[in-house]
Order: C-alpha cells, then structure tokens, then sequence
C-alpha cells in the first residue's frame, strides 16, 4: 500500500491555519508618526547640513516634503562655450582642467578650469567646499548657469552622466550656502514618506471635484512634468490646509461663545491726561482704531480685534491707550510680548508715560532674580501693579492677576492659550492683537476671520519717506563716509550688526567687536555706544536713554533696536551684511530712523550680487523699490511663500506653506463651504489638534 502524501501545513498568516497574534500592517497604512523624525534620518544630512536646514525651517521629515518649490526650471539651451552670450543661461558640457579654492571672508569660492572643443572658461561654485575634491583633471561635467563676473557662475551640475541640468526641475526657497542640488537630493530622499500623511480629504469630496489624493499631489509637487501638473498639485495641498484652517476658526469661535467679559465704563479722566501728555497729537487713523476698541470695549463679548499698522505709525501709542482704559476701570492691564528682549523695550516705551500718570507698571521676564519675580509677583496679584508688561507666559502660568481686564498681544500667533485662560467664573480678558508687521489684507482676512481688523494705514503727516540705497561691501567707506556727514550736522545714526550664526551671546560678542572696530576705523573721534541681548536691563536702558538724549552720536546695535526705540534726531542707518536679514525685519529696522521731520536714509550694505542667493536679491531690491509696509508684506508673500510672513518661521495658523491667496480666492471659499460639512471628519479633525497644538505652546518660556 503506497504511503500517504504527507499534508503541507499553512504557515501563519494570511489565509494561514495558524493565525498570527497580529497581521503586520500594510505598507499603504499612513504612519504620520514617520513625518516627525529629525531631518538627519535622510541620507546625506548631517549636523553641518541640518544647521543650514533649521534656518529656513525645515527640522523633519515633513518640513521637507513642506518645503514647496518657489519655481520650477524649464530645460535650457546647451550651448557651447563659444556660443555664449549675454548673461543667456546654457548648459555646457565640459572636462575638467584643474580646480583651485580660495576664501573672501566666510565665503568659500571654487574656482574649475573647464574646457570643451571650441575653448574654455572657469566656472565657479559659491560655498561648496566638498566638491573641490571631486573636480579632478578630465572629469566629465554637465553645467548649468550663466556667464558673470566670475566665468560661468554654476547654479546646478551632474558629474559624469546627466541628471538634472537640463531637465524641468524644481527651484526651492533657499540661502546662499544651500545648493538647489543638496536640496532636491533630500527632497528625493524624503518623497519615500509622501504616503504616511494619510489622505484626510474624504473620498466623495475627492471624487466629486477630480482632486489627485494628498501624496500623489505631493510627490507631483516635488516631480512634476509639467507648470500645470504642479500647480494642480500645489492647489490640492492648499486645500487641504485652508480646510484645516477653517475649521479651527470654528472650533475657537465656537469655545468663545461661551466666554464673558466684563464690560468697562465708558472713557475717563485717565485716558485724557494720557492723551494731553503725549508729545503728539493722535492721527485720524489712531482716533478711529481707538473708536473701535471703546465699543468693544462696552460689550460683555470678550473683544478679539487685530490692531495692524506699519513702522512709526503708532500702534503702540493705541495700544497703551487700551491698557489705560482697564487701570480706569478700576482693574488691570497685560502687555504681552514674544520674546523677553522685545517685552523690556516695550517696558522702557511706556514706563515714563505710565509714570507721569501714576500708573505703576512691572517687567516680569525670567531674567529676574527669584527675589524680583516674587515681589513682582505679589504686586501684580494684589492689584499694586496697574499694567504688567511680559512674555505670553504672563497669563499661562505662575502669575494671579487680582483682575484682568485687558491683554495686548504684540504678536501675529493665532490661538495662544491667553485667549483661553481660565480666569474667575468662566470670565475672558479683552484681547488686542498687534502685528510686528503689517500683514496684507487678503491673509489677514484668511487667517485672522474671526477677528475684527484696525488699520493705521499712515504714520503721522509731517513725516518724509525714507530713501533707501543698496551697496555692495566695496563701496562700504562711502556709507560710512555719508554717516559721518550727518553725525557733523548734528545727527545720530544706527549701524546694524551681522545677523552671525550662534547663541545670543556669540550675537553679543560679535557686536562688542564691531563697535570697538568701529570706534577705531571709520568711526574715529565719533561716541560709539553698542546694545545688544545680553546686556542687563539696566545697561541698556541707560545707552538707550544717553543716545536718545544725545551723549551718543552712533548706537552699534543688534536687531533689539527692532522696535520701541524713538530717537528723532536720528537720520541714517547702516545695516551691514543685509542679505542676512528678512525682509520684514529689514523694514522693521528701518522704521527706527525717519521719525522727525528731517530727511532720512537707510544703507543696506551686502556681498557682491553674484554672491547672494536669488531671495536675497529680491529681498534688498524691494526695500530699495518701497517704505510702504503693506506692500513688502505682498512682497514677501511672493518671494517667501504664503507661510513665512514674519520674520523667524512661526507656527500657528499664520503658516500657509501651499496656499496663493491671490490665485486662490476660490478655494477658500470652497474650504469655508466644507467646514461646515465636515466638521468631525476623524483624519481632519487630527489635523486640526495638530494645528491647534502647534500654536498653543508658542511663546512658553
């Protein structure tokens, strides 16, 4: 009798016998938890490199695949090196003769002389040392540039066979020491993540309105064929984030339905003597912010109102106007600020004031001793103390206010805990929201809906444009050469450190040096005071107070003097290494000269053109093109993307990485319109905690 056919068991598994204790997950299950490792996990980014990443706010995996192309590179001309012309771009295709390296400051030049049949030139490549080693005699190059100054100045290359010098290829917001190259190849890297975003569009939406699903938009975001795939894939991902967007504006409405202020008397005799002691007279437009805010004021609904307004054109002043109509009430103020630097100049602004009307004002930063924050402490809490001035912490933890009636909050972050802050009975506090910078029309509508909008368009009437001029560094002596021709007229000017790399303290440093340098060299013979981070309290307002009363002629100073600084009697502004700066927080800085009748200018001095990247260039020529605040705010939309509208990258809700609002009016309309149906969808509603999360914790110190 023949033996049995011995039975083959199943392993476990799928259609197994034996089942496993789990199934392991399938590869198109979203893992969002993947977008959130450090950037360093993708091949090829080291510390050096993740350095360079953080600074234009890219730390992870999903900042990557976030970091939208700016433009997209058709294919050039190949040209030979006869046949160039102009400053046409082309692509050579070229050996390799011999390289050479050499350092202009902190910028790196390599220099390859490269040849093909019809002659040669040198090509040079800005800050990429690594290369050097690679470009050796008769190495095959594909080079895509243009003809300058230097030769063939390089903007992206292969080595060997051909890749991408030719091809449609994206163009990322980037800095001088970044290469498109580096960031197309982490880009690639990171496109292997695309899927674990999830797809929180629901399928009927998607299908209804033909949207390609969230990862194939972002890869085609990244790798499109063509203007019209991309742009189909940018506006995909804009929905989604106006989606999210609005339907956090509702939620946060919804919670405030809730919420009860008390209402304050009408205006009184503190707020005239405020009024009859300020060295001006309130514009029109002041006058009117002000309407706004009494009758919000009047109402039991907590007031939610963004007060915007360019450089010089007293926000301030409407926002100590505010506070003032709390301490008139009987009850008490909060001035909140992002950073600690920033709440000490508004501290030195209004102390005097607040003096002269018998307010008491308190500093509350960490940088009190235990001592002072115990003491400020209690006064605040007994009601000694009419105006508080601090970081947002403020009111998140620590400090009791004995009754907080009004928070002024000098920032653009949407949904900080203040607005939610438990206080007595369920009670809110009056909200007046100020903008660093004015932020346009069009996204404060957006992003600020459930706020009202003041605007103080003009800065007072007697007040000239200031003119502003860009030069490179070889031309530096005549900037310091005209400063010094104001200073023997009688003025006083700023010179603006570099924006260096590092902690406050190396920040510090560099600007001790500078100033010593200075006091040396071209500022010979002149009083030279410097300021900066790290200096006490009580150090710098004592230089502020001899520059404002003319015991200095120059202040040597970081970006602290960004704003509260009010030195009439200054007329000039040296801002060296520009190219470094935002463009927001270039104009900021500008807005400290131009505030007396005198005409005024500001130098913006940087590297040669050549040297800069594309953004920069586009940064120094608009603040040479305007002084109008609202219009570089438009302006740094278009150069920066719809997200990083103020100065450092934020999170919150003023971060649109994909959104056009120009082009995409419709689509939020459509996003408010889904709002209302989809609120509760679990993918979208993760996405909104997410949001809300973010921009909960800025400003905890």
């Amino acid at each position: 009798m023949p033996s049995a056919t011995p039975r083959t068991r199943p392993r476990a598994g799928f259609a197994g016998l034996d089942q496993p204790e789990r199934l392991p997950r399938t590869r198109s299950i979203p893992r969002p938890t993947l977008l959130e490792q450090p950037v360093e996990t993708l091949p090829g980014v080291g510390p050096g490199l993740r350095r360079k990443l953080a600074r234009l706010g890219i730390a992870t995996v999903g900042d990557v695949l976030a970091h939208r192309p700016r433009r997209y590179e058709s294919a050039a001309e190949e040209r030979t090196i006869s046949e160039l012309f102009g400053d046409d771009e082309a692509v050579l295709d070229v050996t390799v003769r011999r390289a050479s390296a050499r350092r202009r400051g902190r910028l790196h030049i390599l220099t390859a002389h490269v040849a093909d049949a019809t002659g040669d030139i040198r090509a040079t490549w800005f800050n990429q040392p690594w290369l050097e080693a690679r470009l050796v005699h008769g190495t095959r190059l594909r080079l895509r540039g243009k003809p300058s100054r230097y030769g063939f100045q390089v903007s992206s290359y292969d080595i060997g066979e051909a890749a991408e010098t030719a091809d449609f290829a994206p163009v990322y917001p980037s800095t001088a020491d970044l290469a498109q190259k580096t960031l197309r190849s982490i880009t690639e890297a990171a496109l292997a993540f695309a899927r674990d975003g999830g797809e929180p569009l629901p399928a009927a939406v998607r299908t209804a309105e033909s949207w390609p699903l969230r990862a194939d938009a972002v890869v085609r975001l990244h790798r499109p064929r063509s203007d019209d795939e991309a742009e189909r894939a940018r506006r995909r991902l804009a929905l989604d984030e106006l989606l999210t967007l609005q339907l956090a504006l509702r939620r946060r409405a919804t919670e405030r339905e809730v919420l009860v202020a008390e209402p304050l008397p009408p205006p009184a005799e503190l707020v005239v003597r405020y009024r009859d002691a300020l060295p001006f007279v309130l514009t029109d437009a002041q006058d009117t912010a002000i309407a706004e805010i009494d009758a919000d004021l009047a109402r039991s609904t907590p007031m939610q109102r963004l007060l915007q307004g360019d450089v010089g054109s007293g926000k301030t002043a409407v926002a100590l106007y505010t506070l003032l109509r709390a301490v008139e009430g009987g009850r008490q103020g909060a001035l909140m600020a992002p950073t600690e630097t920033l709440a000490e100049q508004h501290f030195l602004t209004i102390e005097a004031l607040c003096t002269e009307l018998g307010v008491r004002v308190a500093l509350l930063t960490s940088s009190l001793t235990a001592r002072e924050r115990r003491a400020a402490h209690q006064l605040v809490a007994s009601g000694d103390v009419g105006i508080a001035v601090g970081t947002h912490a403020l009111i998140q933890r620590e400090v009791e206010f004995s009754d907080l009636a009004v928070a002024v909050v000098d920032e653009q972050h949407r949904f900080g805990v203040e607005q939610r802050a438990a206080l007595a009975e369920g009670r809110s506090p009056h909200v007046l929201h100020m903008t660093a910078t004015p932020i346009p029309r069009t996204l404060a509508l957006t992003v600020y809906g459930d706020l009202a909008v003041s605007e103080i368009a003009a800065p007072p009437a007697n007040r000239k444009p200031i003119k502003t001029a860009w030069v490179t560094e070889e031309r530096s002596p005549e900037a310091y050469a005209r400063l010094r021709t104001h200073l023997d007229d009688g003025r006083q000017a700023y010179v603006v450190c570099p924006l260096v790399e590092g902690s406050e303290t190396t920040l510090a440093r560099a600007a001790e040096d500078e100033a010593a340098r200075l006091r040396a060299h071209e500022l010979s013979g002149y009083r030279v005071g410097c300021v900066h981070g790290r200096l006490k309290t009580a150090e710098r307002r004592a230089t502020m107070a001899a520059f404002k009363d003319g015991e200095l002629d120059v202040l040597v100073a970081t970006t602290v003097i960004e704003v509260g600084v009010d030195v009439p009697n200054a007329t000039i502004m040296i801002v060296q290494e520009a190219d470094r700066f935002g463009l927001a927080q270039l104009h900021q800085l500008r807005g400290r000269v131009g505030r007396g009748a005198e005409q005024s200018y500001c130098l913006l001095v940087s590297r040669h053109r050549d040297e800069l990247s594309e953004t920069a260039v586009e940064r120094l020529e608009a603040m040479v093109s305007t002084t109008d605040g609202f219009e570089l705010a438009e302006r740094d939309l278009e150069i920066r993307g719809e997200g990083q509208l103020v100065g450092a990258r934020q999170s919150g809700l003023t971060d649109l990485r994909f959104t056009s609002l120009r082009a995409d009016r419709d689509l939020l309309e459509r996003a408010r319109e889904l709002a209302v149906t989809l609120d509760g969808e679990t993918l979208l509603d993760a996405a909104v905690e997410r949001l809300l999360g973010e921009a909960e914790h800025v400003g905890e110190s």
